[in-house]
């Protein structure tokens, strides 16, 4: 792949300081959802805020830059959050809904993505629609020539490049004025991200101010994911972020902690999701 949108493979993670995008703060740091990554050194990712003004709209502009050229290849594992993706690779640009489940892929050789999340009901809001769990062309966007904009992102140097290029783009074709019900869902995921107590569909509409009913029809418009989805995806990046801190873990406890009905619960929950139990997820090095 030509070009280096990224910084040459370093820490997993290079800490990004959050940033203020109008009244939302957004953690760049946030790791939740990640479940393996490749060994340090090989892999690196970087976050960058968008423009003030996309701030309703994007969430960050990312980049994963690997090498393992002469090591095994990698099986990367996430738990996506409620958010689609405009990504760029090899040249191609597309836009990805939230997947429903766990999302694989097999990284070999050398390689990057820039990429692009949106807001919860973000994508929505340029598109007219939501996005399943299909690949469509990011030329479906309304005003965005996805070829010219693979282009720009390739022959960017780094990230902050790329953020220009994004920035310019996105400003571009951003609707006029902004959809309160875009502001409302993003909020609705918010705060079931930050506050572990949510943990019915029902208490989180009592927090918003809307009736269960009209939530989740503004979750199937918006977002293209229920918020009962989004709470439970929540509650299983919490239990392998768990898993994965070190030490012994409680599951008895996490279990009621988390609102499951009993150990049984969650194990059944996350086994079915991640395709392994907690304890043989917490066992594995990496």
């Amino acid at each position: 792949m030509g070009g280096s949108v990224c910084r040459p493979p370093g820490p997993v993670l290079e800490i990004r300081v959050r940033r203020t995008l109008g009244q939302v703060e957004r953690d760049l740091d946030d790791r939740r959802g990640v479940l393996r990554t490749a060994p340090d050194g090989v892999q690196s990712l970087r976050r960058r805020a968008p423009a003030p003004a996309l701030g309703p709209y994007v969430a960050w502009y990312w980049c994963v830059r690997w090498d393992l050229r002469g090591r095994p290849a990698h099986r990367q594992v996430t738990l996506p959050h409620a958010s689609a993706h405009l990504t760029v690779e090899e040249g191609r640009a597309w836009l990805y809904g939230p997947p429903r489940r766990r999302f694989e892929r097999v990284l070999a050789g050398a390689g990057r993505v820039v990429g692009v999340r949106f807001t919860p009901g973000g994508l929505t809001a340029f598109l007219g629609r939501t996005v399943g769990e299909e690949r469509i062309p990011a030329s479906a966007l309304p005003g965005l020539d996805g070829v010219m904009l693979a282009a720009a992102l390739t022959g960017a140097v780094d990230l902050d490049v790329a953020a220009e290029v994004l920035d310019a783009t996105l400003t571009a074709i951003m609707p006029a004025e902004l959809d309160p019900a875009v502001v409302t869902v993003d909020r609705a995921v918010r705060l079931v991200e930050s506050d572990p107590s949510i943990m019915r569909v029902t208490e989180l509409a009592d927090r918003i101010g809307l009736r269960p009913r009209a939530l989740q029809r503004l979750f199937a418009t918006y977002v293209g994911v229920s918020p009962g989805w989004v709470i439970r995806r929540r509650r299983l990046q919490e239990v392998a972020l768990r898993a994965t801190e070190g030490g012994p873990v409680d599951w008895s406890r996490l279990a009621a902690d988390l609102g499951y009905y009993d150990q049984a619960h969650l194990v059944r929950d996350f086994t079915a999701t991640v395709g392994v139990s907690p304890a043989r997820y917490a066992a594995r090095p990496g």
